[in-house]
């Protein structure tokens, strides 16, 4: 299984990007897979995931209203739509895939993940 993110970059506060997942020996149509992402000197975080069954989502509290995720099986791609930017959400972010569809106590914690990317930096600054 291989996760490939991508979409990182420098953007001023208020600006959007969007982050795209390609996943590989894994099929989006069953499991769960999700965002995270690590600030410097911080532990971390989920921020959102998807889950194959039946399709729910979930969103951290700092992010919820702003992140937007979603996938495209045909693709093996998941996106995190991201707008509104702030400084806080400078930080390296991966995508990780678990096997399972994770209960929603579960879906953001990253121990129940199987499989992880290699990062993308977004640094949020003016």
């Amino acid at each position: 299984v291989q996760l490939q993110a991508s979409g990182g970059g420098l953007v001023q506060p208020g600006s959007s990007l969007r982050l795209s997942c390609v996943v590989s020996g894994f099929s989006l149509h069953s499991g769960t897979v999700g965002w995270f992402r690590q600030a410097p000197g911080k532990e971390r975080e989920g921020v959102s995931c998807i889950r194959s069954g039946d399709g729910s989502t979930a969103y951290a509290s700092s992010v919820r209203g702003r992140f937007t995720i979603s996938k495209n099986s045909a693709k093996n791609t998941v996106y995190l739509q991201m707008n509104n930017l702030q400084p806080e959400d400078t930080a390296v972010y991966y995508c990780a895939a678990a096997s399972g569809n994770l209960i929603r106590s579960s879906m953001l914690a990253s121990r129940y993940y199987n499989y992880w990317g290699q990062g993308t930096l977004v640094t949020v600054s003016s």
